[in-house]
């Protein structure tokens, strides 16, 4: 993680304001993960590029803890909550508008970097009432956009380069 620079974050945050809002979320956030967001809240880092299934994705930013941002983690989660399969937390964004989560389904205790892609991503809601789908199918109809990226929060920052 050294070799990691931030740049254009918002006003530092204490570790109790994550852990709170990982509560509303119903989740513990890993530590390595609080570390960061505490002292670079909504900012860019470079390098910023990383895999996902041999292509090339963008790390944008952070997402930050500033209640007044549209980037509010609890702001996107609630934007975005219809269509993310369950137990994923975004944490950050790639400029094109996917989301880079924590996926805490079989990893309660240490979530693992997900990468979430949007386009083709349906509400669920409308895939039960428009396709027939059970609600479990349509649960797993949304984790087709669901790709993983690193087993840890420190391995994904690991994983960035130019």
């Amino acid at each position: 993680m050294s070799n990691i620079n931030w740049r254009s974050w918002d006003e530092p945050v204490t570790k109790n304001e994550v852990e709170n809002v990982g509560e509303k979320l119903g989740v513990k956030f890993p530590l390595d993960y609080i570390e960061v967001a505490m002292d670079y809240n909504g900012a860019h880092v470079s390098p910023e590029l990383f895999q996902v299934e041999g292509k090339e994705k963008v790390f944008g930013t952070l997402l930050t803890y500033n209640v007044e941002d549209d980037e509010h983690i609890l702001e996107v989660f609630n934007d975005y909550q219809d269509t993310l399969p369950k137990k994923l937390i975004p944490f950050a964004f790639d400029p094109s508008g996917n989301l880079i989560c924590f996926d805490y389904k079989n990893h309660e205790d240490n979530p693992i970097v997900v990468f979430w892609e949007h386009e083709n991503a349906w509400e669920k809601e409308m895939l039960i009432e428009e396709e027939g789908l059970t609600e479990e199918q349509a649960e797993e109809r949304a984790r087709e956009n669901v790709f993983y990226v690193a087993a840890t929060f420190t391995e994904f920052l690991d994983k960035l380069h130019d």
